[in-house]
């Protein structure tokens, strides 16, 4: 899915962080499939680094003002803060992380889970809001036979498309790698 430059615009609005999914089209096993989808054969440091690049071109080329990480574990392997972008978004990135190491799910999957499900996900996993957001734009790098090995966070956009913009990374790595069409 290529998006259009103009389809993202920076709105962290009180409205747009509480934005219910319920009716939107994003289901758990919607997003599970994808995934599912999305598992890649192997990941190590130079991969991760190949994954952050491919974010790092996509937002530059788009002019996103957003902040990009690739972790191996806990381990930050590649990192980039494009202009637009602040500190506050590396908060999010590290409250998304926690969410996707804690749940090995995107935190778009978790937040739609909660919605679904109408339990309080941070009173189930007895965590803070402080220190972990189940706003879209985390998502696990799951290694086919393996599970999870390593996070994608993406901050600064609307969390739809935080996790959309993921999604394509992940899904053009795996399109130059042979693994999709």
């Amino acid at each position: 899915m290529i998006l259009k430059r103009h389809e993202y615009a920076s709105d962290m609005s009180e409205s747009n962080l509480n934005t219910k999914f319920s009716g939107s089209g994003f289901t758990i096993h919607g997003l599970k499939d994808q995934e599912d989808s999305l598992q890649i054969p192997t990941l190590d440091n130079v991969k991760a680094i190949e994954i952050g690049e491919i974010a790092l071109n996509l937002g530059v080329a788009r002019k996103l003002p957003i902040a990009i990480e690739v972790r191996l574990g806990d381990w930050t392997i590649f990192h980039a803060s494009l202009p637009g972008s602040t500190p506050d978004n590396d908060w999010w990135i590290n409250r998304k992380a926690r969410v996707v190491m804690k749940t090995g799910h995107s935190t778009l999957y978790e937040r739609v889970l909660a919605e679904e499900t109408g339990v309080d996900w941070f009173a189930k996993h007895g965590v803070s809001e402080e220190e972990y957001a189940i706003h879209g734009g985390g998502l696990p790098i799951n290694v086919k036979g393996k599970g999870l090995v390593g996070v994608l966070l993406i901050s600064g956009l609307p969390q739809v498309k935080d996790h959309l913009l993921g999604v394509e990374i992940l899904t053009e790595y795996l399109a130059r790698k042979g693994e999709v069409s």
